[in-house]
């Protein structure tokens, strides 16, 4: 029997080339996000759009439209980066980037705890620009802030469901080209997926919690 994986952020970018090599390797996938894609049309068994994450009426929607599936990978992938400089920051960008980056992981996978199967895994996918240790360049106080608050929720997250058997790791990609950094990037988004979901096949509840870059790399907090 396949198994299920639920993506946010699936339309484009890493979170397409996560939903296409899954769906190569015989899982069902289905994807989630404001609007759909040609590629993820074609791709996953399922897509559910117009699908803001920040916003509970919609994660609840989410709820109802999954039904009874059961779900053995969620991965959180959905993300938004804006620029902010010391002197000119802009605090609506700020909140938007904790919403976004923070919280909604959190709020998605708070309301499908009962769509997991025991041993199923979840996936946030967070940036070593979030690690307090590895800052010797300042600036992003947004995003950095966001992906460390997102690192904290993670490391909660994956104490509080190891009870119930399943796994959480904290997920860098790595430097992607994707339209979020105007595909300056050092790696491709399907080089990146494949690091993720290698990190992901080794997860296991013994080693949830960890923040991991894609190429095997353990990331300091």
């Amino acid at each position: 029997m396949s198994k299920t994986a639920l993506i946010t952020g699936a339309n484009r970018g890493i979170g397409l080339a996560l939903a296409t090599q899954l769906a190569t390797e015989g899982w069902q996938v289905i994807g989630v996000c404001r609007q759909s894609s040609d590629e993820l049309d074609a791709t996953a068994e399922r897509v559910i759009t117009a699908l803001d994450v920040t916003r509970p009426e919609d994660v609840q929607r989410l709820i109802d439209e999954l039904g009874a599936t059961r779900l053995d990978l969620l991965i959180n992938n959905a993300g938004l980066l804006e620029d902010n400089v010391l002197g000119e920051i802009d605090y609506d960008s700020l909140r938007r980037m904790m919403e976004i980056n923070a919280y909604a992981p959190l709020r998605v996978t708070e309301a499908l705890l009962d769509h997991l199967n025991k041993g199923a895994k979840v996936g946030l996918i967070t940036s070593r620009m979030g690690s307090i240790a590895d800052n010797d360049s300042g600036g992003r106080y947004g995003y950095r802030a966001s992906k460390a608050a997102l690192n904290a929720f993670g490391k909660s997250l994956a104490v509080d469901l190891q009870p119930r058997g399943i796994a959480v790791a904290l997920l860098h990609p790595g430097y992607v080209k994707t339209r979020m950094v105007n595909f300056g990037g050092m790696i491709t988004p399907e080089e990146a997926a494949r690091g993720i979901l290698q990190r992901l096949q080794a997860l296991t509840v013994d080693n949830s919690g960890t923040f991991w870059h894609s190429n095997g790399e353990e990331l300091p907090w």
